[in-house]
């Protein structure tokens, strides 16, 4: 009696080896048994799939693991954001990666349904909020650095909430008398803020230069809030 055929695996995988073909699938990446048009699309396909299952945002290298090698994921992304335009959500680059993420013109119907969100970003006190945005423009800093910029000690709850929130990690060691840690901000802290590199931060000097900020009124309202969160 015959044996039957073996499964024909999914388009786009083919099986590897014999003793193991029912257990491991390489990716046909480069899928040049498609037409150029049809390539295209499972390409893009691809690429969305990834960025769209992705916690974090994706990077160029991970993204090139599911398309052939002359692939240019520059033009899947645009061609992949032109089909999204008239979508409430879009491709964007944050952190280094790509990300899905819903407009921003559909922020209030998204506050307004009260839906569960799928990482919905951890609560800061203003004073935290503080701290992180102290941190963000004048890493890397100690934590007697921080307390001198606020007028006041700055706790190790407050450091220990931050990290925990993901928003912060150990930096070099302090050259100053007893190697004490700095802290520095972390690749969520970009993506749960929307920007590329910390260049994307507001120029403080541009900032006062517009009248939108003084650092003497940054650190008056820095100890403001200090003192709220101890009431």
């Amino acid at each position: 009696m015959a044996e039957p055929e073996a499964a024909k695996p999914p388009h786009g995988e083919r099986r590897t080896g014999q003793a193991n073909a029912g257990d491991e699938h390489l990716l046909d990446r480069e899928l040049a048994d498609l037409p150029p048009e049809l390539r295209w699309r499972e390409w893009k396909l691809r690429v969305e799939a990834v960025i769209f299952a992705a916690a974090e945002p994706v990077g160029r290298e991970i993204l090139a693991r599911v398309v052939g090698k002359d692939c240019s994921i520059d033009l899947l992304i645009d061609d992949l954001r032109a089909e999204l335009r008239d979508r409430p959500y879009e491709i964007v680059f944050v952190a280094g990666g790509w990300q899905h993420r819903s407009r921003s013109a559909y922020a209030s119907a998204i506050r307004a349904s009260q839906a569960s969100k799928r990482s919905a970003a951890p609560a800061l006190s203003d004073f935290e909020a503080m701290v992180l945005m102290a941190i963000a423009y004048f890493q890397p800093i100690t934590r007697s650095d921080l307390s001198k910029i606020f007028g006041k000690e700055v706790s190790r709850d407050t450091i220990a909430s931050l990290r925990n929130a993901n928003f912060l990690a150990s930096g070099p060691r302090s050259p100053t008398p007893g190697a004490p840690y700095t802290y520095v901000t972390t690749k969520h802290f970009l993506t749960a803020f929307g920007m590329e590199t910390l260049r994307d931060l507001p120029d403080i000097e541009a900032l006062e230069d517009a009248g939108l900020l003084s650092r003497k009124g940054m650190q008056e309202e820095f100890v403001g809030a200090a003192e709220g969160d101890e009431e």
